[in-house]
């Protein structure tokens, strides 16, 4: 840690503020954090260490902010997102070249898919506030109910670092949406873009103290917002672990609570399955170098087609380029962190120690060395071990085989998550069925990674708490309150 005031960094010319965001102005802290790329190590400055007295600014300002921002009209707050969604749009170059360098992310797709994400989280929310919050109201014995949204007050936004700037807007969004008021903390991996995102809150018009930004190191500074009286509303995606502690703080103040947890997904491939569409999906759980809490790791083959599946699958896993994520060819990037480099090694090793079979992969890409990890698959695994039942999170799948869909479906439902689940098939009844008895909160169906903002978003057992998306975020962000009136007592 550096015992000096944090700086900012540089891309393309524009500067990066490394400070943190309260109130409407930039305010440093006296100890920083290095920030360095997963790419080469390279530098990115220094970054503000907040704790709890940047935390109790950050709140107070907020509090401070929220009556204005509550009162102002939904088709003023829809104006003012849409603002920020234009400013996303005009510098998206800026914004996914400081994530790519920031977390190892491949730039094509921060550029053709996720920034353009960023702006949609804004435009969505803001065009839902005003077209799809307007519930009927419905009468009851002659009495009128009427059902509203109110602003619940300060929301603290807890973001991972695998998809920072899109998990994070993802949340931000319908709170302000919502007229809450946002205190965000990004990863201490990847706190950039959540500055630059600041300044566009501020020359979008958006009130001071409306959004604000803690960076942090460790849990200094997410402890001390997740305990915090001021806060209304808590929203975390990360681990199973962090989000019971941070439940027993949020606790003490009923503080109510939406988690996207860990994932450890199967990917159920049927005896009538196309084989080439399922390789070709069984790939794309490699995206984002496995820094995917939704992909589908466990692979489930019908034992009739495994050792084609197989073939064709490492086929395709041939073809992949893996390298430095800035180049448009490169489809495999860098781990974002030693650390997490190192936890993705250890699950590997000790799933040999234990008997199990690296097919292909399963160490450091020794040609580029750093933190890139050849994409892996293990088989022959012992039922219940780790490698089967823990998140990696990492380029790390697993194959097992199934003889029924008895079979099929206890493997994929037999570990204590439920985020997601992968299913190809060639027959629809077939795959109805399966579909229908599987655990997850989200099942693709010979697809993967679609997501409307319309649907419920979230998982089942200990991959989440709640869930966001369309109505189902304003229910979480907002009081939902029901305003009965009688007929009569009216003075004429």
């Amino acid at each position: 840690m550096t015992m000096t005031h944090a700086t900012s960094f540089s891309v393309a010319g524009v500067a990066v503020d490394t400070r943190h965001y309260i109130g409407g102005s930039r305010v440093g802290s006296a100890l920083t954090f290095s920030n360095c790329s997963p790419i080469d190590g390279a530098a990115l400055g220094e970054i503000a260490r907040g704790g709890p007295r940047e935390v109790d600014a950050a709140v107070a300002a907020a509090r401070a902010a929220f009556p204005g921002w509550a009162a102002t009209p939904a088709a003023e707050r829809s104006a003012v997102l849409h603002r920020i969604a234009d400013l996303v749009e005009q510098n998206i170059e800026l914004l996914a070249m400081v994530e790519t360098l920031d977390n190892g992310g491949l730039l094509r797709s921060n550029l053709r898919g996720v920034m353009p994400r960023v702006a949609h989280n804004f435009r969505f929310f803001a065009d839902w506030l005003l077209e799809h919050l307007d519930h009927p109201d419905f009468d009851t014995r002659g009495h009128t109910n009427h059902v509203s949204w109110d602003p619940s007050g300060v929301a603290a936004i807890i973001t991972p670092w695998n998809a920072p700037l899109m998990l994070a807007t993802w949340r931000i969004a319908p709170a302000l949406a919502a007229g809450d008021t946002v205190v965000l903390k990004p990863a201490e991996w990847t706190p950039l873009t959540a500055s630059l995102l600041a300044d566009f809150t501020k020359q979008a018009g958006l009130p001071d103290g409306a959004f604000n930004v803690v960076q942090g190191y460790g849990a200094e500074a997410g402890a001390a917002l997740v305990a915090h009286p001021g806060v209304s509303r808590i929203s975390f995606t990360g681990s199973v672990p962090t989000a019971k502690t941070i439940a027993r703080a949020a606790a003490d103040n009923l503080t109510p609570c939406s988690f996207e947890l860990g994932g450890k997904s199967p990917c159920i491939v049927l005896a009538d399955a196309d084989l080439g569409l399922a390789a070709n999906l069984a790939v794309e759980q490699y995206d984002n170098a496995g820094q995917v809490c939704l992909s589908g790791t466990r692979i489930l083959v019908h034992e009739s087609i495994a050792t084609e599946f197989a073939d064709a699958f490492r086929a395709q896993v041939g073809s992949l380029r893996q390298g430095d994520p800035r180049d448009p060819e490169t489809d495999i990037g860098p781990q974002v962190h030693l650390r997490h480099f190192e936890r993705i090694r250890g699950f590997v090793d000790r799933a040999k120690a234990e008997g199990a079979n690296i097919v292909f992969g399963g160490e450091a890409n020794s040609e580029l060395g750093g933190l890139y990890f050849r994409p892996t698959l293990i088989d022959q695994v012992a039922a219940g071990s780790e490698i089967l039942t823990q998140e990696v999170f990492g380029p790390v799948l697993t194959m097992q085989t199934f003889s029924t869909d008895e079979e099929a479906i206890e493997l994929a439902n037999g570990t204590e998550f439920g985020l997601a689940a992968v299913l190809v098939s060639g027959d629809r009844r077939h795959a109805d069925e399966i579909a229908r008895r599987l655990v997850a909160g989200t099942v693709w169906v010979n697809c993967f990674f679609v997501r409307d903002l319309r649907a419920p978003f979230g998982g089942s057992k200990k991959s989440g708490i709640g869930r966001e998306g369309g109505t189902w975020s304003f229910d979480f962000y907002a009081d939902v309150k029901n305003t009965v009136v009688a007929p009569h007592g009216w003075k004429e």
